[in-house]
């Protein structure tokens, strides 16, 4: 059963890996395709290029290495299968409708498939071999739990200002979205999975360890997207405000805690 998941979350990766090229290099050289306001528009093209030459890169790298029995390659194509949920919900729920579309739908929909049948095929006492007594389970918990009171807080403070003053989040107005897409899926997405993370990882607990993989492959890739988007639309002249310190720093503690967690990765496979 196992090695039948694996094939088929092979196989659905592969579909993302040409689904992805696809969004990606039309993104960026379609100029007819995203039909949002300038500042959202400068925004995808950081998205496309990160997902184009980081991304996708990776994830045909692990699954290779998965299949020659990498348990941290194995991790590391669940880290980029997440991030390409995550990223992919943008553009579904977030991009003006647009002939990419269905596109979108299908990448989302895939990755959250091929997670499922990934994540099934797990062997738990391979993981609890593989990981050192010596990873700083608590120093990755802290950086987990900084990041969710942090998102969750700004987040939290706008929704309760919005209610008191009537005042909405700045973002709404800039991205001209009915809604802020951005709370949304971090507090659904990331925020709870950063939370359940930190808990089980202190406690070493099997999926503890899966959910810090994941998320320290998915969270500085994506940061990374966000501090060049950061540097876009300054350059952009659509913001004065220039985020990139922020992002900037947040993808160097991201690279940390995944060094961190990965070199404590006992040496299996390739």
């Amino acid at each position: 059963m196992r090695a039948h998941n694996q094939r088929i979350a092979i196989i659905l990766s592969s579909i993302i890996v040409i689904l992805s090229f696809m969004a990606s290099i039309g993104g960026l050289i379609l100029p007819g395709l995203y039909r949002d306001n300038e500042f959202v528009k400068t925004t995808w093209l950081g998205n496309d290029a990160i997902t184009l030459f980081i991304a996708i890169p990776i994830l045909i790298a692990s699954m290779y290495f998965t299949q020659k029995g990498s348990l941290r390659a194995h991790l590391i194509w669940f880290g980029v299968l997440d991030y390409m949920l995550y990223n992919y919900a943008f553009y579904l729920f977030a991009a003006r409708f647009n002939w990419f579309f269905l596109i979108y739908a299908a990448l989302f929909a895939l990755a959250m498939l091929t997670l499922i049948f990934g994540l099934a095929n797990l062997d738990s006492n391979k993981i609890l071999c593989s990981m050192k007594s010596s990873m700083p389970v608590d120093w990755i918990a802290g950086y987990f739990l900084f990041i969710a009171f942090g998102f969750s807080t700004a987040y939290i403070a706008q929704s309760i200002g919005f209610i008191i003053t009537g005042s909405l989040p700045s973002i709404i107005d800039v991205t001209g979205h009915p809604t802020n897409v951005i709370f949304a899926l971090d507090l659904t997405l990331l925020v709870p999975w950063l939370i359940l993370g930190a808990v089980w990882i202190r406690k070493r607990y099997v999926w503890g360890y899966v959910i810090a993989g994941i998320i320290n492959i998915k969270g500085p890739i994506y940061t990374l997207v966000l501090a060049v988007n950061s540097i876009l639309v300054v350059n952009a002249g659509l913001t004065t405000s220039n985020e990139f310190p922020f992002w900037g720093l947040l993808t160097f503690l991201g690279v940390l805690a995944g060094i961190l967690f990965y070199k404590h990765i006992k040496y299996e496979g390739a």
